[in-house]
């Protein structure tokens, strides 16, 4: 990877990640990143990792802007971002930019090129209980303003995970379903199709994160 490029996105743009909502951490920017490179090697993607990386890096930054459209905030902030057109041609940066917006779980469309399919692909959790605690802070982070008590926290999350992760209607977009995803899937429906478990697993991981 191009040295000066790497050291520019990791040493300014990750710490920027530090003042967005709970669960789209710089934790999860590295998480996306790994899995990104993971599903480019397992299924024998034939792409520029600088890109797969800056991408990466970029796609969730327009969250401390605006949760309810990040994906089009994140990839302005990328377009209008100088130093990144020293790396990248003008149609290397519009198949980027095209990539941060479309890796949205809910995209009403399929993604327009495979960069957009990798890291859409690569956002989607492989562990259970790391799903759980991001779900947990994301969600009361994302209520404070009603001053939500854990109960109010546990229902939320239950209602988002089921609406993204169930396997019968479920609206997360998956392009490179690998043995992790598929193992992780079966196992959070095990949850999502028992609430008492789940709020159980919930109130034990709140606990052991300190959550309230």
């Amino acid at each position: 990877m191009n040295i000066d490029l790497y050291n520019y996105l990791n040493n300014v743009i990750l710490p920027k990640y530090e003042n967005n909502i709970g669960g789209h951490d710089v934790e999860h920017i590295q998480y996306v990143v790994n899995r990104s490179y993971e599903i480019i090697n397992e299924f024998s993607l034939d792409v520029n990792k600088d890109m797969v990386y800056t991408i990466a890096i970029f796609h969730d930054i327009g969250y401390s802007v605006n949760p309810d459209e990040h994906e089009k905030v994140s990839a302005d902030i990328f377009m209008q971002d100088s130093e990144i057109k020293k790396y990248f041609t003008e149609e290397q940066r519009k198949i980027m930019y095209e990539a941060i917006i479309d890796h949205r779980a809910s995209l009403e469309y399929e993604a327009r090129n495979i960069y957009g399919k990798i890291v859409s692909s690569a956002d989607r959790e492989i562990s259970v209980e790391n799903m759980l605690i991001r779900s947990l802070r994301y969600q009361k982070d994302k209520h404070k303003s009603e001053n939500p008590t854990l109960n109010d926290v546990i229902e939320y999350s239950f209602k988002k995970l089921s609406s993204k992760y169930s396997k019968t209607n479920g609206y997360a977009k998956m392009y490179y379903k690998d043995k992790k995803y598929l193992d992780y899937i079966e196992k959070i429906n095990v949850l999502l199709n028992n609430k008492e478990l789940f709020i159980q697993e919930e109130e034990k991981i709140a606990k052991k994160i300190n959550l309230f």
